[in-house]
């Protein structure tokens, strides 16, 4: 009986849940700021927290009664939606020294996706934003490339739950569906928007949770590593980047490193899932090189003290 009470929940139940749901994903990802510090991927956290917080402010007025018309509703989804994909987006310039650059264009991006929004706000009052098809399709192809840059992972499961709810919470505005659709006016769909928006939430919250006990389960793991191993010394930094960054820059990554190595002739290969040896695994002249290559590749993307803090020997300058 519990249940089935809760099941068919006003709209205003549902959004107080949603509400809550997002604020704890925008705790999750100030949390994931301060594990990135030092690192290129430190606005893509502030993206979400900016995300996470309109769509907390959307959801708690529409609990408390607010937003009733679909005009409005529609217009701040849209900028949330905007939003939600901006960090995934600031992922894929996060090398310096561009990356502060790349948030100017990631903010640009935002705004040309908000802008359906307001001029529908400004030249039909009253109607809900129509997006162009282009549009619609490049919503979809933002939210899946953010979904594949991290599926490989060990934050897959929790990209996929993340993707799951920004496509939940942009449903309205996906190719072959019509916005009115998804902004109902008060009535019997008005409820089942709201209950869709609370499981986008729920998803969304669940997802950036999980990541963050996935992060600070890697970091337990990677204490145990033996330090006299030099793969394991490259691995620690080299697969906290991999989970920071996604499989683009990690990948681009090995494949620098690789053309070195073979080059120089080195014993060793970087791949997707670390440092492999090909050859002994003493000390040696070409650890010291491969060590020189691997700290300018990092410095790329982190800082020193960064890399002093996943284990990378080194003196801390900065």
């Amino acid at each position: 009986m519990a249940t089935i009470q809760f099941l068919s929940a006003e709209p205003e139940t549902w959004w107080t849940v949603a509400s809550v749901c997002a604020v704890v994903t925008a705790a999750a990802a100030t949390w994931a700021a301060t594990r990135v510090r030092g690192s290129t991927a430190v606005p893509a956290a502030c993206w979400g927290v900016v995300a996470s917080l309109v769509l907390a402010a959307e959801w708690g007025l529409r609990s408390a009664g607010w937003l009733t018309e679909p005009t409005s509703g529609a217009s701040l989804r849209l900028t949330a939606a905007a939003l939600s994909l901006c960090p995934a987006m600031s992922i894929l310039g996060a090398k310096r020294p561009q990356h502060g650059v790349w948030q100017l264009i990631v903010g640009a991006l935002a705004v040309i996706l908000v802008l359906p929004g307001l001029s529908t706000a400004l030249t039909r009052p009253g109607s809900v934003p129509d997006l162009h098809l282009l549009e619609r399709c490049f919503l979809l192809f933002l939210a899946l490339v953010g979904w594949i840059n991290f599926i490989a992972t060990g934050n897959g499961i929790a990209a996929t739950l993340m993707t799951i709810g920004q496509l939940l919470l942009i449903r309205g505005f996906l190719p072959g569906v019509a916005s009115d659709s998804a902004f109902a006016p008060p009535g019997p769909l008005l409820e089942t928007q709201a209950a869709r928006d609370a499981l986008a939430a729920v998803t969304l919250a669940v997802g950036s949770v999980l990541a963050c006990l996935v992060s600070a389960r890697k970091k337990r793991l990677s204490s145990q590593e033996n330090p006299l191993d030099f793969a394991a010394r490259v691995n620690r930094p080299f697969l906290a980047l991999r989970e920071t960054f996604g499989a683009a820059w990690t990948l681009r990554i090995a494949e620098r490193f690789d053309a070195i190595a073979a080059s120089r002739g080195w014993p060793c290969r970087l791949g997707f899932l670390g440092l492999k040896c090909l050859g002994e695994p003493g000390e040696g002249a070409w650890q010291r090189d491969a060590s020189r290559t691997l700290t300018a590749l990092f410095r790329r993307f982190v800082t020193d003290r960064w890399l002093a803090r996943h284990g990378w020997p080194m003196n801390i300058s900065n």
